[in-house]
Formats: structure tokens, sequence, C-alpha cells
């Protein structure tokens, strides 16, 4: 019994001595509190920035030559950023963007390697534009499978679902092979954007690349992509094809 409270008389007065510093008895009040804040700020406190483009890259196959960018930038701390993603493709012999998109995230972390995300996404193209809601999450699976998941609800209450994944085999240490795959469903139409119920779309890609630096490298590679069901009838209607195939080369970058 003596024991027992001598160890917790122990864990008490630990406790209580660990608010306090040596160094409290020789520094006034403001002098410490400074000195915690730099402590703080200098152990994960700090404020963070990246810009990543991770595809910006030439096609070149069944359809039009086309310029295709996705890209993605964060500010913030460990646990809470600011996202701002945007991805397009802009068709080089119309000279025009056939597909544009933006979106604005709030993100949180939610273990090490996962992120909850919620904001606004916005199409400028195709016309109609469209504005939705977004929840996502990002972040590394296991086997470092880098994942990103959103599911959207536009204005006018149509919901879709997109799931990306992708995966870098380093191959030697400048040398890397990327498989990437992208997975698209809606579960209503959206007849306008030539958008229909069930499993809408995937695409399909394998990049090498070889980084000159980490921060820069460039890649060629394949991408191939194919719409089904009824979103496959609205788009025959429109006059467009339902898969393509292209050779791409192009160039991935952050800083």
């Amino acid at each position: 019994m003596i024991r027992a409270l001598v160890f917790l008389a122990t864990i008490v007065y630990s406790f209580f001595a660990s608010a306090q510093n040596a160094a409290d008895a020789y520094y006034d009040r403001e002098a410490m509190n400074i000195a915690r804040a730099a402590i703080k700020t200098g152990h994960g406190a700090q404020i963070h920035s990246m810009l990543l483009m991770e595809r910006l890259e030439m096609h070149s196959g069944q359809s039009d030559e086309a310029l295709l960018w996705d890209a993605q930038a964060w500010v913030g701390g460990d646990a809470h950023k600011l996202w701002l993603k945007t991805e397009g493709h802009y068709d080089l012999e119309q000279s025009d963007s056939e597909e544009v998109e933006f979106q604005a995230l709030y993100s949180k972390a939610v273990s090490p390697f996962w992120d909850v995300q919620a904001g606004v996404r916005h199409d400028s193209k195709p016309t109609p534009t469209r504005t939705y809601a977004v929840v996502g999450l990002q972040g590394l699976a296991p086997y470092w499978f880098e994942v990103d998941t959103s599911v959207f609800v536009s204005e006018n209450g149509d919901a879709s679902v997109r799931i990306e994944a992708e995966y870098d085999l380093r191959l030697t240490q400048r040398l890397l092979l990327q498989p990437r795959i992208e997975i698209n469903a809606a579960f209503s139409d959206d007849q306008a954007v030539d958008v229909g119920t069930g499993f809408s779309g995937a695409e399909a890609g394998l990049r090498l690349r070889y980084e000159i630096v980490r921060e820069f490298a460039p890649y060629i590679g394949v991408s191939a992509g194919r719409v089904f069901g009824k979103t496959a009838n609205l788009v025959r209607q429109s006059g467009k094809d339902t898969d393509e195939f292209n050779w791409v080369v192009g160039l991935r970058f952050w800083f």
C-alpha cells in the first residue's frame, strides 16, 4: 500500500514539475513564452507550401493532338491545409479547351497518411458550366499507392464519384515507371454535359520518367480511355469517340 502511494505521489509530482522548467527560475515569463513559441515553431508548427505539376503532356493518337495538364498546390501546416487543384484538356488543332476544372479544398489530416478534404469544384468547360460541392479522401494507401477519391454534387443535385490511383515503381535511382488509373461513375444523368447514370468511364496510363533532379522529370508513355453505358450513348449522339489511345510526352515538376 505504501509503495502504491509513493508511486502515485511520484506521478503527480512529475506531472506538475513537467509544467515548469529550470530556466523559469532565471528568465521572466515573457522571455520564456517567446522561447517556447520558437521551439514550437521549429518542431512542427511551420507553414509550408508546395506546387506539383503531376502531368503536363502532349497527346497524339486517334484523336486530335492535345495538351493535358493536372496540377495541385497546397499551403498550411501538418494538420490543416488549403488545397488548390486544376486539370484540363486543350485541343491544339481546334485551338479550344474541351475540359477545364478547378477545385478549392480545405484539408484535415485524420491519420499520418490520409487527409479528408471538402470544398468546391468549378468546371468552366464543357458548357454549360457546372459548380459542385466536393468531399474527398486523399492519401497514401498500403504498398505506397497514391489515392485520391472524391464525391461531387452539382448545383442541380447530380452526384458522381471519381477514384484516382497511381504508383511509382523505381527502376533505378532516377528512372521510374508510373502506372495510373482513373475511374468515374455517376448516380444521376446530366445530359447537358454528356454524363449518364452508372459506370461512366475509365482511363489508364503508363508513364516512364527520368528525374534529372528530383524536382524536374521529363517522361514518355501511353494513355487509353473509354466511356461506358449511358454516357457512351450520349457521347455518340454528340459525334465524339467513346474510346481513345494516345502516345504522351510530358514533364512532371514540383517546388
